[in-house]
């Protein structure tokens, strides 16, 4: 019997995985899952933005449970569908609002400002 009880009660380890040869996974790990805060690092977004978007069913997702992942197709997914073909044309711009250049000149007031006074009584 080991000295040490602590020894006696530790698991064996868990077994290895077969190796699997698909075409994008490494042989020594199933399919790669990334944390919302790894998949916004790749991404270079806030994970504030990638974890709302999830929220809202805005953007592929897998979830673990309750827990919120990102499969690289997921990923692949998130860039090809925010990604824009050229147009060889520019967005056109918003019409700026008038300055005061623009405006006409202002009316005289003077006929406002003139008005005699009613007549008070005491």
């Amino acid at each position: 019997m080991p000295s040490n009880p602590s020894q006696s009660r530790r698991r064996p380890p868990p077994p290895a995985p077969p190796p699997t040869h698909g075409g994008d996974q490494p042989d020594d790990q199933g399919p790669r899952l990334y944390t919302p805060a790894e998949a916004a690092a790749l991404l270079r977004v806030p994970e504030s933005w990638l974890r709302r978007r999830a929220g809202r069913r805005q953007i592929p997702r897998t979830f673990l449970g309750k827990h919120l992942r990102f499969s690289a197709a997921d990923l692949a997914a998130i860039i090809a569908a925010a990604a824009e073909p050229a147009t060889g044309q520019r967005r056109p711009r918003r019409p700026r609002p008038p300055s005061t250049a623009d405006l006409p000149p202002p009316r005289s007031h003077a006929s406002i400002t003139a008005a005699p006074e009613p007549n008070r009584s005491e």
